[in-house]
C-alpha cells in the first residue's frame, strides 16, 4: 500500500464508497479491560460496513458555495474568513488552526482558535492585530481570535481577539476543568530571529474573557515546538506533543499548582522501560503494548540564543528517552482513561501512526498505523467525539504524492476528515473541495449535536480559511 498514490488507488477504494479500512479489531477491549472502564455504548463500534456513514458527495453551505463533500444528511455552514472583519474592527487573521469549545449561555458556544501566523516579526497584514500594550511581544504576529456562535441558528452571533503577540500558535488544549484554552507556540524562535521575546511556550487563554487578554508564558512547561496537550482530569497532570522532526517527544507536566500552571512545575519526558532512546518512528507493532518510564527535564526553559534547535528534546533522548516522527494532536479519552495522539509521519508506510498512552498502567500502545495515504494521510489535530469515536484531522502538505480526489478535481494534496472507530476502521467524513489547506481545529459543542473545524487557508488569500460548523445524523455511524 506504501507504494501506491490516492490517484491509481481511489477508483476501487472502500473508502470512496464509505467502507471502513480496518488495521485493528479488538484492540480498544484491550485498553479498556486494562483502564477498569467500560466502553461507551452511545456509537456504534464500528462492526464491519458501518463504520462510516455512506458515500459522499459535494454539499453547498448557507452562501451556495463548495467547501466540503459530506455523506448524506449533513449539512454545514461557514463563517469567520480570512480577511472578514470582525466585532473588534480588526480583520480575521491568516493560518485557521487548533480550536476548542465551550459552554457558553443560551445554547451558544464560545470557539477559542489559534492562528499559526509565520510571517515576519512585525508583519500587519494576516496578523493578530491585538492591542499592542496586551501583546505578549510587540513583534509577535499570531495569537488566539474568540467567537461565540448561535448553535441553534446556526451564526455567527460575535468575534474578537482574545490573545496576541505570540508565533505559530499550532495547536494547544483545553485546560483543567474547561478553564480556557492552553494555546501553543510550534517554534523555538527568539531576538535572534528579530522578534522581541523569546518564543516555544504555551499561554492560558481563560474561557471567561469576552476581550483581549495579557497571557503570561507558561515557561515551566518547556520551550520547545508545541503541537498540543492534552490534561488528566484525576491528576491534573499536562501531557504534551511535539512537532519537531524525527526528534519529538511525549511529554508529562507535573504542576505544583494544577489549577494554576503559572505556579511551575515540573517536565518530563517519555522513555520506553529497558530500552533507552527508544525509536516508535518505524517497525512498531499495532496492539502492542510498551512499559513506559519518565525521565527528568533540568533545563525545561533553553535559551536557544546560538542554537534554536531541539535542545529539550536532546536533554531527554541523553537521558534515554524515546523519539517520535513530528508529534501532533492529542486528546483525553473518558472510556480509557487515556489519551489518543498523533504522530503524523510515523509508521513503516510514512503515512502516520495513532498512539495511545494509559496512565494508569503506564502502558504505551500503538492502536494505528496507516498503510497508505488513501487510508489515513499525515494526520494533524485530533478529536475523541462525545459519542467515543476519534476524528482526525489530515495536513498533507508535502507534495510527495501530488494525490488527488473524484470529489475534489483540479486540486492536488487533498485534505479530508477521516474517521476511527474503536475497532480501529478508517472511513472518510469529509473532503476539501475549495483549496489544498489543512483541516484544523475540530470539535464539538457541548450537546454534541455541531462539530466545528477550520480549513487552515492559503495565506492571505480572502476567503481561502474559515470555520466550518457541521451538523447531522451522527448517531449513523462511529463518529
Amino acid at each position: 500500500m506504501s507504494t501506491l498514490d490516492r490517484r491509481s488507488f481511489l477508483a476501487g477504494s472502500a473508502l470512496v464508497a464509505g467502507g471502513a479500512v480496518t488495521v485493528g479489531s479488538t484492540l480498544f477491549q484491550t485498553l479498556t479491560s486494562a483502564a477498569g472502564a467500560t466502553p461507551p455504548s452511545l456509537a456504534d463500534r464500528g462492526r464491519p460496513g458501518r463504520a462510516g456513514y455512506g458515500p459522499l458527495s459535494r454539499v453547498a453551505d448557507q452562501n451556495g458555495d463548495e467547501i466540503l463533500a459530506l455523506p448524506a444528511g449533513f449539512e454545514y455552514v461557514t463563517f469567520s474568513k480570512i480577511g472578514d472583519p470582525m466585532s473588534d474592527g480588526t480583520p480575521v487573521p491568516r493560518a485557521h488552526d487548533g480550536m476548542a469549545a465551550f459552554r457558553a449561555r443560551r445554547g451558544h458556544t464560545l470557539l477559542i482558535r489559534n492562528h499559526e501566523v509565520r510571517t515576519a516579526p512585525g508583519t500587519v497584514l494576516g496578523s493578530v492585530q491585538g492591542p499592542v500594550e496586551l501583546r505578549y511581544d510587540p513583534l509577535g504576529v499570531g495569537g488566539t481570535t474568540s467567537l461565540l456562535f448561535d448553535t441553534r441558528r446556526g451564526e455567527l452571533v460575535r468575534d474578537w481577539v482574545s490573545f496576541s503577540g505570540s508565533i505559530v500558535n499550532c495547536a494547544g488544549g483545553v485546560a483543567l476543568h474547561e478553564s480556557g484554552w492552553i494555546t501553543s507556540e510550534e517554534t523555538v524562535s527568539g531576538p535572534n530571529q528579530g522578534f522581541g521575546r523569546k518564543h516555544g511556550y504555551n499561554f492560558l487563554v481563560p474561557a471567561t474573557t469576552d476581550g483581549p487578554v495579557a497571557a503570561v508564558p507558561l515557561t515551566a512547561m518547556g520551550r520547545f515546538a508545541h503541537e498540543a496537550i492534552a490534561v488528566d482530569p484525576r491528576t491534573g497532570y499536562v501531557y504534551e506533543t511535539e512537532d519537531s522532526g524525527n526528534d519529538s517527544g511525549f511529554y508529562r507536566f507535573r504542576p505544583v499548582d494544577k489549577r494554576d500552571l503559572s505556579q511551575g512545575g515540573s517536565l518530563e519526558m517519555l522513555a520506553v522501560a529497558g530500552h533507552d532512546r527508544y525509536s516508535a518512528l518505524t517497525g512498531q507493532t499495532v496492539g502492542a503494548s510498551l512499559p513506559m518510564r519518565w525521565v527528568t527535564i533540568d533545563n525545561p526553559d533553553p535559551d536557544l540564543d546560538a542554537d534554536p534547535t531541539a535542545e529539550v528534546a536532546r536533554e531527554g533522548s541523553a537521558k534515554g528517552a524515546a523519539l517520535f516522527n513530528r508529534l501532533e494532536g492529542i486528546w483525553y479519552d473518558p472510556s480509557t482513561k487515556g489519551f489518543f495522539f498523533a504522530s503524523t509521519s510515523g509508521g513503516d508506510a510514512g503515512y502516520g501512526q495513532i498512539w495511545h498512552y494509559a496512565p494508569r498502567t503506564e502502558k504505551l500502545t500503538l492502536f494505528f498505523e496507516s498503510p497508505g495515504g488513501t487510508v489515513l494521510d499525515s494526520p494533524d489535530n485530533l478529536l475523541v467525539t462525545p459519542r467515543g469515536g476519534i476524528l482526525l484531522c489530515e495536513d498533507d502538505a508535502s507534495g510527495a504524492d501530488d494525490d488527488t480526489h473524484p470529489l475534489a478535481p483540479g486540486i492536488t494534496d487533498v485534505n479530508r476528515l477521516i474517521g476511527l472507530s474503536r475497532r480501529g476502521d478508517a472511513f472518510e467524513f469529509a473532503v476539501n473541495v475549495l483549496n489544498d489547506a489543512e483541516f484544523a481545529g475540530a470539535c464539538f459543542s457541548h450537546d454534541g449535536s455541531t462539530l466545528f473545524v477550520n480549513i487552515f487557508g492559503d495565506g492571505d488569500a480572502p476567503g481561502s480559511g474559515m470555520t466550518c460548523a457541521i451538523t447531522g445524523p451522527w448517531h449513523r455511524g462511529a463518529l
